[in-house]
């Protein structure tokens, strides 16, 4: 597009024409449109792209239900209330560009990274605000007295509404990654939770004051904070507690990919045990219950489940991808990790947080997974070191802390105790 298409765009959207669109009709008042609720409401608002920012939502309804039962919560995935082909470019797009072109979503993330004043983010943004008519409304019928956001997207949303005085409840920011995209930051949220002292001080250094900065860590389900027997869950689970035990996470690989690593690390000299997720892939499931398996190795193959906190509980090591919920939930397991296939961007700048904090190695390959797994399960000194730092990293207050800042605000003085 010319400079001067560009211009004559910008002049149309910044016309009295254009707000015929009424983007913000449901914000026309700053007043509130409906009496204070007798029990205050929080809305979570994820983005199902990727499935951590949805966790992480999950994570902080759980933990309010449980905690604060006089406080009313509700969590919306926002791509529900965007049209269908916003919904299917934004969430289908980002699923096949970070499996099949890695490199080309690294690249993509780079250069977002930066400054936002170019005439493609003035078009992104615009976009998106022509898409949120339904998700402006769905805000204005539950009527919360704070919103917490676990994605950019409705952070950025509502960060203008608030700019032009149209919202008027604290919007809240949870970081569920242990990098920050400049994405991630807007002028006009209340504050930021974010998962790392350096997070906090990068985002001082886009301007965030100080004050409105609390490193929480990333929340995560109250099973993975609660006490757990490994003696009792081993034994439910066909496992002997006192063998080594490996999981692996399934992640984004292939059928076949994955069956045949599994084949091979059953294979291995090592005396462990294994246990391998499939989540809801079946043709997964079906291949890995097929393996030969060798009198002297355990496996167990498990397709979706709920409680995988009592699976990480039996584990000695996890090989996984780095996303920011699941690396959260093995930290807070105390749990080393094998890192591998991190997508470039945010998980490869995961990968590089916790290799640097002494809590996991990275495999990039087959070939390196397997000698590097062989080299580290040799090594039971260095295993109980990498355990030890995992435990020193994990921040399982984190549902919590968040909670408490956000109704405190809301109250000043909470009357909302923690039970």
């Amino acid at each position: 597009m010319s400079a001067t298409g560009v211009s004559r765009l910008a002049r149309f959207w910044d016309s009295s024409l254009f707000d015929q669109f009424e983007l913000f009709r449901y914000f026309d008042q700053p007043s509130r449109k409906h009496p204070m609720p007798c029990r205050p409401r929080i809305l979570l608002l994820s983005v199902s792209a990727g499935n951590g920012h949805v966790r992480a939502a999950q994570a902080i309804e759980a933990h309010a239900n449980k905690l604060f039962p006089g406080i009313e919560v509700c969590h919306l995935d926002v791509m529900q209330l965007m049209p269908a082909g916003f919904r299917k470019i934004y969430t289908d797009w980002y699923v096949k560009i970070t499996s099949r072109f890695p490199e080309a979503w690294g690249w993509l993330y780079r250069i977002t990274d930066g400054t936002r004043s170019s005439w493609i983010d003035t078009i992104r943004k615009k976009i998106e605000k022509s898409c949120a008519h339904a998700f402006f409304k769905e805000i204005e019928s539950f009527n919360p007295d704070a919103i917490i956001c676990t994605h950019f997207l409705p952070a950025e949303l509502l960060s203008d509404l608030r700019h032009h005085k149209k919202l008027l409840c604290p919007v809240w920011v949870q970081v569920t990654d242990y990098d920050l995209h400049h994405m991630w930051v807007h002028a006009h949220v209340s504050g930021y939770f974010v998962a790392t002292e350096e997070l906090a001080y990068r985002l001082q250094a886009y301007g965030i004051n100080k004050e409105n900065i609390a490193i929480t860590g990333i929340p995560v389900m109250p099973g993975f904070t609660a006490p757990l027997s490994r003696n009792d869950l081993a034994n439910r689970f066909g496992l002997d507690p006192n063998r080594l035990t490996v999981m692996m996470m399934g992640g984004g690989a292939g059928v076949s990919e994955m069956a045949t690593l599994t084949q091979k690390l059953l294979t291995l000299d090592q005396n462990f045990q294994l246990i391998v997720l499939a989540g809801k892939n079946k043709a997964l499931l079906s291949s890995l219950n097929s393996l030969s398996v060798p009198p002297s190795k355990t496996l167990v193959a498990l397709g979706f489940i709920q409680e995988v906190h009592a699976l990480m509980a039996c584990a000695d090591l996890v090989i996984t991808k780095p996303g920011g919920l699941s690396t959260s939930e093995c930290l807070i397991m105390g749990v080393p990790m094998l890192l591998t296939n991190p997508i470039p961007g945010q998980e490869e700048r995961n990968a590089a947080h916790l290799l640097q904090e002494g809590a996991a190695i990275r495999a990039d390959d087959e070939v390196t997974l397997l000698y590097r797994l062989q080299n580290l399960l040799a090594q039971p000194l260095r295993l109980a070191q990498m355990r030890d730092r995992a435990k020193a990293l994990a921040r399982p207050e984190a549902a919590s802390m968040v909670l408490k800042q956000v109704i405190n605000a809301m109250h000043k003085k909470s009357p909302y105790e923690a039970t």
